[in-house]
């Protein structure tokens, strides 16, 4: 496997999708929808963005975009009715990671993270990163070595000590208990 298709996730040449969205139900009568948020950059969804919707990616732009409870109230040019709106019920919006603005130096997208291989500070394998869990206070990082077997890591200063990107390690300490 080529270090390409090991640092995307994605075989060579396939862009990588990042999820910002979720389309719900069509609201009102000008072809808007509601939209749930699955971004950690709610502003940068604007009029004009160009993004991707369903398990095929259609490409489509945002018309309009305004909030409406925990969401958004979204339209795409060139759909006017709540009928046309409707075929985008229940589908995912992505946007492709290529396309993301880089983030400042020391910080990564979640996604940037998951199958980096993962070790204590004297250098002992851990395991690769496998999923990142969001919650109240700090996000958890489940590291699975290749039995299967996990370790919760809270994603804190103390634990998770340096990330090189460029060699794809995490060094953490382990905490008591772990």
């Amino acid at each position: 496997m080529s270090n390409e298709q090991q640092n995307t996730g994605s075989p060579v040449g396939e862009p990588v999708y990042l999820v910002i969205g979720f389309l719900r139900r069509p609201h009102g009568l000008r072809g808007e929808i509601i939209m749930d948020i699955h971004t950690d950059f709610p502003e940068r969804i604007k009029s004009g963005r160009k993004v991707l919707i369903g398990e095929k990616h259609q490409p489509h732009t945002f018309d309009t975009v305004r909030e409406h409870a925990n969401g958004l109230l979204v339209s795409f040019r060139g759909v006017d009715t709540p009928e046309d709106a409707g075929k985008f019920r229940n589908q995912w919006v992505y946007v492709k990671a290529a396309e993301t603005p880089p983030l400042p130096e020391g910080q990564y997208y979640k996604y940037q993270l998951v199958g980096l291989d993962v070790v204590d500070d004297n250098g002992n394998a851990l395991g690769k990163l496998a999923e990142i869990l969001e919650t109240g206070a700090n996000d958890v990082y489940v590291v699975k070595n290749e039995e299967g077997k996990e370790i919760l890591l809270p994603a804190i200063p103390p634990v998770i000590l340096n990330i090189d990107m460029n060699q794809r390690v995490m060094k953490v300490h382990l905490l008591e208990g772990l």
